[in-house]
């Protein structure tokens, strides 16, 4: 829990947090169109579409994680885990994306899998 102290000396800007999760879910709508390409191209069908599209969104986020949130957060000499600065929660960064990229995976892994295997 912050104090008020911690919060003088690094504000959380409510603006930047904004910003973060904007980018953020631009990210997931464009790699989510990527995976679904990805899983047409290769014929995938049911379980195993959904599968590596769970797998690759949190490699996605894993990726997105460890190159620019944990290295910010040790620089100023916080928890890693501390996503709180940068994000609304820790839920909705782990998490966000899965559910609002699906619809994009779903509609381009149907085109392309129609595409290939038709």
């Amino acid at each position: 829990m912050s104090t008020e102290r911690e919060n003088q000396i690094h504000p959380i800007v409510t603006e930047s947090i904004v910003h973060n999760t904007k980018t953020l879910s631009n990210l997931y709508s464009l790699t989510s169109s990527l995976f679904g390409v990805t899983a047409g191209i290769l014929g995938l069908e049911s379980y195993s579409g959904f599968l590596l599209y769970l797998i690759l969104s949190v490699v996605t986020t894993f990726l997105v994680y460890a190159i620019k949130v944990a290295p910010d957060s040790l620089a100023e000499g916080r928890p890693v885990l501390d996503t709180q600065r940068f994000f609304k929660g820790a839920l909705q960064f782990w998490t966000g994306g899965l559910m609002s990229g699906l619809s994009g995976f779903v509609l381009t892994w149907t085109l392309f899998y129609g595409l290939v295997r038709i």
